[in-house]
């Protein structure tokens, strides 16, 4: 079955009356991807490997990452490089993303 095959409606005559029924396509064809996750704003556009490191990055780039100072849950990303930790106050420069 070619590209086509799904497409073309099953033609059926009724010899008795004069009407063609057409009965509707198969559905087998592939239906649009749901958006993936942070790149969906991008559309169509970029390609689908920028769009999935792109959310591998802002993934784990916007969780609560670990304190090298006091050892908790809670350091947030201020800007680029720079982070901050709520419970002991300490603001430090690191890696641009996420902390390893």
């Amino acid at each position: 079955m070619g590209l086509w095959g799904s497409l073309v409606a099953l033609e059926v005559w009724d010899l008795s009356t004069p009407v063609q029924i057409r009965a509707a396509p198969s559905k087998t064809m592939t239906t649009k991807s749901k958006k993936t996750k942070s790149a969906g704003r991008f559309g169509a556009r970029y390609g689908k490997t920028v769009k999935d490191k792109l959310v591998e990055v802002e993934s784990k780039q916007n969780l609560k990452q670990k304190c090298p100072f006091c050892e908790k849950l809670g350091v947030k990303r201020i800007s680029k490089g720079v982070w901050e930790c709520p419970r002991c106050k300490k603001k430090f420069a690191s890696n641009t993303y996420y902390l390893d």
